[in-house]
């Protein structure tokens, strides 16, 4: 059926989606992450604890929520889709638009 996954798209190609949907989701968190990283050089595993958990925990959150990962599930298939129809990949699709707004 058209909602069956193979292995792979389970444990790779859905998790890939949600990894990028979650990071876009908990982006104030990565800011402020990357931020203190950049400040604190070396000594950033010390000094950006606060931050680290922040960002695990909202990224956590995302993973561990089924909603999430059906509506993850849901825009893979639909690109798997397209994919069928078109034979291009979605980001190779975006990448051919024109850059200039």
């Amino acid at each position: 059926s058209e909602q069956h996954l193979r292995h792979v798209e389970k444990d790779v190609l859905i998790p890939k989606i949600m990894r990028e949907k979650a990071r876009e989701r908990c982006s104030e968190q990565v800011q402020d992450f990357t931020k203190c990283c950049k400040d604190s050089g070396i000594l950033m595993v010390v000094k950006c604890r606060k931050e680290n958990s922040a960002l695990k925990e909202c990224l956590t959150a995302y993973y561990n929520d089924p909603t999430f990962y059906e509506e993850c599930k849901m825009e893979y298939l639909k690109e798997r889709e397209e994919f069928r129809k078109t034979g291009i990949p979605t980001k190779k699709r975006l990448q051919k638009l024109p850059t200039s707004m």
